[in-house]
């Protein structure tokens, strides 16, 4: 009988909620070990004998200290046989080569369901890129200059973070601690919401987002 490959998973990730359900859920999947979960690139390096243990990072870009772009550069340097998924909310052009550029594997926004991260991880370790449709448009664009994607609704940068925290299964309240506002005023932007994407629920929504369609 084959024997079974344990895949061992860490996590640079600043948001406590989302790196704890990613875990969990992680941790808990037959195969997977996720053991090692941390808030910054300086606190995964301060544990010198972690890395050589893993075999896929998932990385956030927008991180307190270094940024999860400059961590990755500094990780590739001395372990270049690590798989490094960038797991973001960023997805303008420049973050999504440069990280590309330092070394990462496959890039996903946060909005993937966990079973979708699961998929992915299996398929970077099988040699694949994977990166989320949004993040795969922008590519192809970047080689293709007359890629012309269907227009979307604009939402406001704060809209979209929201978009993101409905994506994530977050209440209201904890989307409103997350931003730092109040719930008030995130049940203001999903009114906006509702009206720009011309949907009634929370459900359209987070399907419209899932398929790429904000």
């Amino acid at each position: 009988m084959k024997p079974t490959v344990l895949i061992r998973i860490g996590i640079v990730e600043d948001d406590v909620d989302i790196r704890d359900v990613i875990q969990a859920f992680l941790d808990k999947e037959k195969n997977f070990s996720c053991k090692h979960a941390y808030g910054s690139v300086e606190e995964l390096l301060d544990q010198t004998d972690v890395l050589p243990a893993l075999d896929v990072l998932l990385m956030d870009i927008g991180l307190p200290g270094m940024s999860g772009i400059d961590g990755m550069k500094l990780i590739k340097e001395n372990h270049p046989s690590l798989e490094i998924l960038m797991l973001t909310i960023y997805h303008d052009s420049q973050k999504i080569f440069s990280s590309l550029c330092a070394g990462a594997s496959g890039y996903l926004l946060k909005n993937t369901p966990l079973t979708e991260l699961r998929q992915s991880i299996e398929q970077l370790l099988e040699g694949g890129a994977p990166m989320s449709p949004q993040i795969a448009r922008k590519v192809i664009k970047h080689f293709n200059p007359n890629y012309k994607p269907r227009p979307k609704t604009a939402l406001t940068p704060k809209e979209k973070q929201i978009v993101v925290g409905l994506v994530d299964g977050l209440s209201y309240k904890l989307i409103a601690n997350r931003m730092n506002i109040s719930v008030e005023t995130v049940r203001f932007h999903i009114k906006n919401i509702y009206q720009k994407l011309h949907v009634h629920s929370k459900a359209e929504v987070i399907s419209k987002s899932l398929k790429g369609e904000i």
